[in-house]
């Protein structure tokens, strides 16, 4: 969702609480904004628990990082080179 649609929904929000309040159109933009941010607000959580990793032990978790970080470092090196 880009920034301009979370803006119109912040708008849509603050003229709904005013006295004018909004019209059906909007009312309707605002529901068809608000369905879009839910789905990509899952769709962006669903994505980082599915790449959580659970660990028994603290050894395992620090390996794991280790070898993790030590990777990126060689990609990253070898990006350098290019």
């Amino acid at each position: 969702m880009t920034q301009d649609k979370i803006d119109r929904i912040n708008e849509l929000a603050r003229k709904s609480r005013t006295s004018e309040g909004l019209t059906d159109a909007e009312k309707a933009e605002q529901t068809v904004l608000r369905n879009e941010f839910r789905a990509d607000f899952k769709a962006n959580l669903e994505s980082q628990l599915k790449n959580i990793e659970i660990v028994d032990n603290i050894e395992e978790a620090e390996k794991m990082i280790e070898e993790e970080n030590k990777k990126e470092s060689q990609e990253n090196e070898g990006e350098k080179k290019e």
